[in-house]
């Protein structure tokens, strides 16, 4: 019985899923030849990232040398660190554990992103801390629930705080690191910068105990709920401050497609039927006014009517979405207007014009992202569709012919003509690559359906571990549902306790009550150990609680700029 609540959010997850469908592995198609061909290509960005960028955030492909984007935390080395995990290289995996605990601080006076923030460096440091025993590093007393990792994740989580302190509990877009929020920035932040907290800082707060992770990221994304219009649709961006939309088209593309996400993703990790119903509410609303022959459009949001009949290359990750609620037929379907797209470039571009059937104005590029990849990936999970393969395939061979050159593998600028942009964005590791692999690699302890399972003591008792339905945080880093039981009692097993000492010392006087010991699970010297820890961390969350966050703020891009990146198909009329 314990470990069936452990496994609780695994069962769900499969669940979730239809039946596989039968059907011939990839036409022909040879999967472990392109998996290996998938791991060279990791390795011939990873090794030029080390050898050139490193300890700058990317790597500049064309010039072979690093540059800051995101903040200055070595991002692609955190991006890429469960990666090199899934791909079996648990050496690197110690060896970056260890830079990265010397190298990384983020007590810096810097801007940054709190979205990006958020989902690349703590969903980073979440998911290679619930992995590291797994990756064979010796792991402290009291694992899962502490650890230099977890403690990394937590300090940057906690920088990002000061965002969320707005009337409306929505935040900021922007937050410097040292100082909090500067007076003039900008109250003007996307519908995703919003939503797309629940996954991590869920996980946050179970772990280590302290709720306010998890609370901040509930009152944004109910904030957004309440703010919804009339026929169900959110809108692009709003004033966190006045609740008032700035940006009205509605879609599930960009500067929204994480917050559905998450409320799937959410729902799964947490058990909870609150999220499920808003997503759902969501897409009747969506299926109503923005689905057109298996596309979907961009509406305004009050009324519903058309505002840009654009398929954006960040939708692509929506036939994923779609199986994870079961909804195949329709995922496939979508995914296979969205392949026709690639198969006519060689890639996605990043916007294209659905009735006219080509790129939109400047933009033509494609920066390697992996959304089409990552529904692929779920797709073929669930039916085996060998279609699903070939896209791999079309993917790999795409990749090579265009993006390869010899520092790694550079941003395609135009698809039409294959010119490059000097830039290899972080999550071409942390996801382009791993979903790519997953793809073809169906034996990856990722895809466990939870026939094996590790059994870890922990402060809290027993907890079960590494038995697969890892749930995917919007930049590829695995989370195990299973982890947030280990960290805590449950509720009733507290009270229960609770009771046996107020009994035990309302009898201790007249010595009537005696207290039977446990069965012994490995207790003496190691249990002394864990023991300690927990109250190490006690003491941990106590001194925590007395740093406090100003209310501060820093200049970002402003909101025009924000705009001009989507402004230009916003108010294109061709």
């Amino acid at each position: 019985a314990t470990m069936l609540r452990f496994l609780g959010p695994l069962l769900c997850l499969w669940a979730l899923r239809l039946p596989a469908r039968t059907g011939a592995v990839g036409r022909g198609l040879d999967v472990a030849s392109y998996r290996e061909r998938v791991r060279a290509m990791f390795y011939h960005a990873y090794e030029h990232y080390l050898e050139s960028a490193f300890p700058y955030d990317e790597l500049r492909p064309l010039t072979c040398d690093g540059q800051d984007t995101w903040g200055s935390f070595s991002l692609t080395l955190i991006d890429a660190l469960d990666t090199l995990l899934i791909l079996g290289n648990v050496s690197e995996f110690q060896r970056v554990v260890n830079v990265l605990q010397e190298g990384v601080d983020f007590d810096i006076d810097v801007n940054a992103s709190v979205f990006e923030t958020n989902i690349r460096v703590i969903g980073g440091l979440l998911s290679a801390h619930l992995l590291s025993r797994k990756a064979g590093v010796e792991v402290e007393a009291g694992w899962p629930c502490s650890g230099p990792l977890l403690r990394m994740a937590e300090e940057a989580a906690r920088k990002l705080l000061p965002a969320f302190q707005t009337p409306t509990g929505m935040p900021y877009g922007t937050v410097n690191l040292l100082h909090g929020v500067n007076l003039g920035e900008t109250p003007v932040t996307c519908t995703a910068g919003i939503g797309t907290f629940i996954v991590e800082f869920a996980t946050l707060s179970h772990l280590t105990g302290d709720p306010v992770f998890e609370d901040v990221a509930r009152k944004a994304l109910k904030a957004l709920w309440k703010n919804r219009s009339d026929i169900g649709l959110v809108g692009n961006h709003i004033d966190v401050v006045t609740a008032k939309w700035v940006a009205q088209d509605a879609g599930i593309g960009a500067g929204v497609d994480s917050y559905f996400e998450y409320l799937v993703k959410g729902a799964i990790l947490l058990q909870d039927k609150e999220l499920m119903s808003m997503f759902l509410e969501y897409n009747k609303a969506i299926k109503n006014y923005t689905k057109f022959d298996d596309w979907y459009l961009w509406v305004q949001m009050y009324k519903g009517t058309v505002s840009m009949p654009v398929f954006q290359s960040l939708e692509a990750y929506w036939p994923g979405l779609q199986s994870l609620i079961g909804d195949v037929d329709n995922a496939m379907r979508t995914f296979l207007n969205y392949y026709t797209v690639w198969k006519q470039f060689g890639g996605l571009p990043e916007f294209y014009n659905i009735p006219q059937g080509y790129t939109v104005d400047k933009r033509e590029g494609y920066p390697l992202r992996p959304e089409l990849i990552e529904s692929a990936m779920y797709l073929y999970r669930a039916t085996r569709d060998p279609i699903l393969l070939e896209l791999g395939r079309d993917a790999v061979e795409s990749i090579e012919k265009i993006s390869k050159v010899d520092c790694g593998f550079a941003t395609i600028k135009d698809l039409r003509d294959h010119r490059l942009d000097n830039r290899m964005e972080s999550f071409f590791l942390a996801e382009t690559v791993k979903y790519l692999y997953l793809l073809f690699d169906p034996d990856n302890f990722i895809h466990n359906d939870g026939s094996d399972f590790d059994v870890v003591v922990t402060p809290y008792g027993e907890c079960v571990l590494n038995a697969g339905g890892y749930i995917f945080n919007t930049e590829a880093h695995p989370i195990d549902p299973a982890a947030l039981h280990c960290c805590r009692k449950r509720k009733e097993e507290q009270w229960e306790v609770e009771d046996l000492m107020r009994e035990f010392y309302s009898q201790k006087k007249t010595k009537k009550f005696t207290l039977k010991r446990a069965p012994d699970h490995g207790e003496g010297e190691n249990a002394k150990d864990l023991k300690d820890a927990s109250s190490e961390k006690a003491g941990e969350k106590r001194n925590s609680k007395k740093s406090s966050h100003s209310l501060l703020s820093c200049p970002s891009q402003s909101f025009n700029s924000k705009l001009a990146v989507l402004g230009q198909v916003f108010l294109d009329n061709t």
